[in-house]
């Protein structure tokens, strides 16, 4: 699974006993990044809807949340057939190997190709979320970066010099779920069929759009017009969600909370946004019996390296190295919610 900032690695599998503790047997992540949450609910026996705006996530829920044995039959077949493609140096390369350092030209002119030819194939639309994954996941293992991309490493990681190597992705046991690319306020009223929702939106100012814009441009294949060090897609400067803003996110949280349907929630919130805890919890209140369990994690790679300059200076100070996630277990049976709460273990995903 690729690396990804406020990923939920840690406590995804805890957070899908909470659900079935609950008593859910749906769930949506109405902002699903990676799937990793989405996964591991499916093999816990919860059937999911996997939404965000992004569409490298709708992606990746194709692969992980939709995909069944059926539709992997030729799988190993068809990256055999693009492990073969000849490299070409293209707009990826051009782009993100010469312009900018995020891969080296040698991966970067594989990615080239094996894009290309993944458009070219006779394919289900399952099997391309399934070829798209695999390329996806074997860029992020040898890209040179901190695990965000509005920058790269002054000087090129170790595993840039490893070869692009394509992998079959994780086959996900449990019942098949589905999909979406949709905006997650104009979603949460349709919900009416799913007993829980998860909820981990931003809550500061940083887009993951412009985080992971490489990702984004891999999926679409559209060749933007790019700018900066970073060549970010033009895109990046008027794609902005109110989560990202610190006067609108409040009210579009809230909206969000008060649209909801679904009886039983799990949401996820850091001590890095904009919200006052405080205010979040008398919300979740209005919804349900309220229980909350704290985690105290490391923050992601990049803030431990530090702030350079473009000449790799070390420059300015990181104030903190540490931050505190809370999960909200709600619910309208007060002992769910308690046994829900008590499921997840915060030592536990502290060591894993």
């Amino acid at each position: 699974m690729i690396k990804y900032i406020g990923s939920k690695r840690l406590l995804a599998a805890e957070i899908a006993e909470a659900a079935a503790r609950l008593g859910a047997t749906s769930i949506c992540d109405l902002f699903a990044g990676t799937t990793r949450v989405g996964q591991a609910c499916r093999r816990r026996g919860l059937t999911v809807l996997s939404n965000d705006v992004a569409t490298y996530s709708e992606v990746l829920g194709v692969a992980y949340i939709e995909a069944t044995a059926e539709d992997r039959v030729r799988l190993a077949e068809l990256l055999d057939h693009l492990r073969g493609v000849r490299p070409e140096h293209g707009y990826f390369t051009e782009t993100f190997c010469v312009r900018s350092r995020f891969f080296q030209p040698h991966n970067g002119m594989r990615i080239d190709a094996i894009r290309a030819e993944i458009d070219r194939l006779d394919t289900s639309r399952v099997e391309r979320a399934l070829l798209l994954t695999s390329l996806l996941e074997a860029a992020d293992r040898v890209d040179s970066t901190c695990g965000l991309q509005m920058a790269y490493v002054k000087r090129w990681a170790r595993r840039s010099y490893n070869q692009l190597e394509l992998r079959e992705p994780d086959a996900v046991e449990g019942p098949p779920g589905r999909s979406l690319r949709r905006d997650a306020n104009e979603l949460a009223a349709e919900l009416g069929g799913v007993d829980c929702v998860y909820l981990d939106p931003p809550y500061n100012q940083h887009s993951y759009f412009s985080n992971y814009h490489v990702w984004e441009t891999l999926i679409r294949w559209d060749a933007p017009e790019s700018y900066g060090i970073a060549c970010k897609r033009l895109d990046c400067k008027t794609t902005k969600s109110d989560y990202n803003r610190r006067r609108e996110s409040w009210p579009a949280l809230s909206r969000l909370i008060g649209a909801l349907t679904p009886p039983l929630m799990l949401i996820s919130f850091s001590d890095e946004g904009f919200h006052e805890l405080g205010a979040l919890e008398s919300l979740l209140a209005e919804r349900g019996h309220l229980r909350p369990v704290a985690f105290d994690f490391d923050r992601y790679v990049g803030a431990r390296i530090g702030i350079h300059n473009p000449s790799g200076k070390r420059v300015g100070r990181v104030s903190h190295l540490r931050n505190t996630e809370h999960l909200f277990v709600v619910g309208p049976d007060a002992g769910a919610v308690a046994a829900a709460s008590a499921a997840i273990d915060p030592a536990t995903a502290r060591a894993a």
